[in-house]
């Protein structure tokens, strides 16, 4: 009689993917615009890669690097947004804070969606109207 041979199964476990910077910022501008709806807010959009020729046509257009992602005209608030987990600044990201910060305007710096929503409200606490 043969003897069942006994089968080995393994596991492979699940690999958590964060969301892309692009995802979070989607999810922080639907948020937003629905608690917000009649605040202004925009994207600046200066982070992809390009070829060199659009590169050096939006340069010559006003382009500059750093400039952080969103933009609420109404509050002076600007919003760099980053990856929730692995996003850093860039050299040219945090120059650009240091100056928009020395000129009177808050920056933000979100770290996903939800961390952008919470720092939004935590800015709205301080005294500053819709």
């Amino acid at each position: 009689m043969r003897r069942k041979r006994k089968t080995r199964t393994t596991t492979i476990g699940l690999v958590k993917i964060s969301p892309s910077e692009h995802d979070e910022q989607v999810g922080f501008i639907n948020w937003f615009r629905a608690k917000y709806p009649s605040v202004l807010i925009f994207a600046i959009p200066n982070g992809e890669k390009r070829a060199i020729s659009v590169a050096k046509r939006l340069k010559a257009e006003g382009v500059v690097r750093g400039v952080p992602d969103l933009y609420v005209p109404t509050w002076n608030l600007w919003i760099e947004m980053k990856r929730a987990s692995g996003g850093r600044l860039s050299p040219d990201q945090k120059e650009m804070i240091n100056y928009l910060e020395s000129i009177g305007n808050t920056v933000i710096i979100g770290k996903g969606a939800s961390d952008a929503s919470k720092k939004v409200l935590e800015f709205m606490e301080k005294g500053k109207l819709e």
